[in-house]
């Protein structure tokens, strides 16, 4: 990870129009496209990439291989991990109770998208909640409270419709409690209303 003002070797590709303030550290590989904001103190990893119109608050942290579609501001409270997607103009809140005459600034709520999770487009995160490893966020859905790993959610409020796979693919589970991805072949676990891979 280097801080913009080392970037010398071209360790990341920023836009001419981005904004990337100091103190922000930036991973290899990564690229942030037109109009982008990078606010001191947060943390972008390797090979990620930032499309345009996108803010990412100060503390911030996403981790390697993030996407971030077009129109997506992450604020302060916010971690994604590894290999997460964020869909075209997807939200998240930090603050559940605003009030524009109440300064709360530093009553931010945490976040965290665990590794592999997809938030679809114009779904909103309301904070505080977090997002499992590999679960599916539909479109449009508003997310009131934490999501398990590979669950698929959708609608408003968003409540539970099923299972994915590590690919994406719903899982379809028999009487063994048992799927199989039908891209990947991977075997899935239903077990005590959660789901695990089977290694």
């Amino acid at each position: 990870m280097k801080t913009t003002s080392e970037n010398k070797d071209n360790d990341f590709f920023s836009h001419e129009t981005a904004v990337i303030d100091k103190e922000c550290s930036i991973g290899f590989g990564t690229k942030i496209w037109h109009f982008s904001h990078i606010m001191p103190n947060s943390t972008i990893g390797l090979n990620c990439n930032i499309g345009q119109n996108v803010v990412i608050s100060p503390e911030v942290v996403l981790g390697n291989n993030v996407k971030v579609q077009n129109n997506v501001s992450i604020y302060t409270g916010v971690t994604c991990e590894d290999d997460v997607f964020l869909g075209p103009s997807m939200v998240f809140t930090n603050v559940v109770n605003p009030r524009s005459a109440i300064n709360r600034r530093g009553q931010y709520s945490k976040t965290t998208v665990k590794k592999g999770a997809t938030i679809g487009a114009n779904a909103t995160i309301v904070c505080g909640n977090d997002i499992g490893r590999f679960a599916l966020i539909g479109a449009g859905a508003v997310v009131t409270k934490s999501v398990m790993d590979y669950a698929l959610v959708v609608g408003n409020p968003a409540k539970q419709i099923g299972w994915v796979g590590e690919f994406g693919h719903r899982l379809e589970f028999g009487k063994n409690n048992e799927a199989i991805c039908p891209e990947s072949n991977q075997k899935y676990k239903l077990e005590k209303g959660k789901v695990k891979k089977i290694e």
